[in-house]
């Protein structure tokens, strides 16, 4: 007897040891590409979504259903898409007003030396949270207090270990952070909400941070500032003219968060705001505003009477020059290529197989979090990548959440916590090696230090344990998200 098409393309429920087999090459090629042998990470996702494809296939799913799927996921990602895209437009903007040059100068004006990690903590969380880079944040003003420490003789590793807190605590609850965007992109949380729910776990696990650096810098002595704080203090002042007007871009966005206005039209305002800024008090030309919102900020953009940007030092110029809109789009490479894994793996419902399996055992809330957390741990660990350490267990655990009543962004803030603030403690990741090359101290000789970034997630365990800032959805968000999945 023949067999009609629509047999042939009947659809099969994959066995656990199919479902896994995307996940293992994802795994091993992630972990044997990117990190033994330096490999770009794209095109390795690209090919573990391409093995994804063959195991769909085998199992009756047509081309078209798979491209259809990766479709639908790229469209629900979109509102993520698109705010990334602006927040490169709002650094580069806030850069060329002098928004942000102007919060690094009065951060480093506050150094006290006796309390040099306590402040380095704070003035690089700052600097972070208004630039939305841990690295860039770690990688100028972080080595500016590295030169304050070894000039006064100070407990190197410790000071490191804070810029590192600081530069993470300011990432994780920026809006121009890509690592923060990317988690609210994965599990579907609107961006602001998301920043609100990380608070439960950043904020005592920063004021824990500081806690342990004040009682340490009362047993220290006093020291010097050396030349180079100086030189970063009187070339920001000649370049840029300082006014209150010039937090107004800040105040947009704050305003914006807690009105709980839409973020692409706020984040836009911010814009218009600081290139506002950008022409009438910093000497900005209207178009080279525009440019910075495209290509980012240049030093020689300033047109301030007495400005020489040559001259200008290099950690100035490397704390400056960055964003713009093309600055996201490695990023946003990225998240396309995680998506077309992820929407390939889910047509076939092996995702659904595997993470059934694996949750099967998990009951509590507080096992699914404490689950989430060796997920997010381990993936961190395998792949090194930040960002996938991100994107895939939130779209991986997003529908058990769901499932179990409990609202997605507690995954969003799970995932940073074991994910996020991680990477740049682990030796053998791409963060790790740059803040130990950057700050001069071994990673593991700063990871106890950069407290905030690994005890988080024994916050998250207890509010997990406790029940308290674990958010619920009613029946009808349920019913709505489940709908929508």
């Amino acid at each position: 007897m023949s067999v009609t098409s629509s047999e042939k393309r009947a659809h099969r429920t994959p066995s656990l040891l199919v479902a896994a087999i995307p996940a293992v090459t994802l795994i091993v090629l992630l972990g044997g590409g990117y990190i033994a042998a330096s490999l770009p990470v794209e095109p390795l996702l690209i090919a573990s979504a391409v093995v994804a494809g063959i195991v769909a296939m085998t199992l009756g799913y047509t081309w078209d259903e798979i491209i259809g799927a990766i479709a639908e996921k790229i469209a629900k990602t979109m509102p993520a898409v698109l705010i990334l895209i602006v927040v490169g437009a709002l650094i580069g903007t806030w850069m060329a007003g002098g928004t942000i040059p102007m919060l690094i100068y009065y951060g480093l004006k506050i150094i006290n030396p006796q309390f040099l990690a306590l402040i380095a903590l704070v003035v690089t969380a700052i600097v972070s949270l208004c630039t939305g880079t841990s690295w860039g944040s770690a990688g100028t003003i972080g080595v500016a207090f590295m030169g304050v420490a070894v000039g006064m003789d100070a407990n190197l590793p410790m000071v490191a270990g804070a810029i590192v807190a600081g530069a993470y605590f300011g990432d994780k609850l920026s809006p121009l952070s890509d690592t923060t965007n990317i988690a609210s992109l994965a599990t579907g949380v609107n961006l602001f909400t998301h920043i609100r729910h990380l608070m439960w776990t950043t904020v005592p696990a920063f004021l824990t941070s500081a806690v342990v650096y004040l009682i340490f810098g009362l047993q220290s002595s006093g020291g010097t500032v050396p030349e180079k704080v100086g030189t970063i203090l009187s070339t920001l002042d000649s370049a840029f003219n300082w006014n209150l007007l010039l937090l107004v871009p800040v105040l947009v966005v704050l305003v914006g968060s807690v009105m709980k206005l839409p973020t692409v039209p706020v984040m836009l305002v911010s814009c218009a705001t600081a290139m506002f800024n950008a022409v009438v008090f910093q000497g900005v030309s209207f178009s080279n505003s525009v440019v910075a919102s495209v290509n980012g900020f240049k030093v020689d953009m300033v047109g301030k009477s007495g400005f020489q940007a040559d001259s200008v030092i290099e950690d100035v110029t490397r704390l400056l020059e960055r964003g713009g809109m093309n600055s996201m789009m490695s990023v946003l490479l990225i998240c396309f290529c995680a998506i077309a894994f992820a929407g390939t793996v889910s047509v076939s419902g092996s995702l659904d197989v595997l993470i059934s399996s694996l949750l099967a055992p998990v009951k509590s809330t507080f096992a699914l979090i404490a689950s989430t957390i060796v997920t997010g741990l381990a993936v961190i660990g395998i792949t090194s990548n930040g960002q996938v350490s991100l994107l895939i267990p939130g779209e991986m655990l997003r529908g058990e959440y769901i499932k179990r009543g409990l609202d997605p962004k507690n995954l969003s803030r799970t995932i940073e916590d074991a994910a996020t603030v991680w990477e740049p403690i682990l030796p053998w990741t791409s963060a790790g090696a740059y803040m130990a090359g950057t700050l001069g101290v071994a990673t593991l000789a700063y990871m106890p230090w950069a407290i905030s970034n690994w005890i988080a997630i024994f916050f998250a365990l207890l509010w997990a344990a406790t029940g308290i800032g674990i958010a619920k959805l009613t029946p009808e968000e349920q019913k709505a998200l489940e709908a929508e999945a």
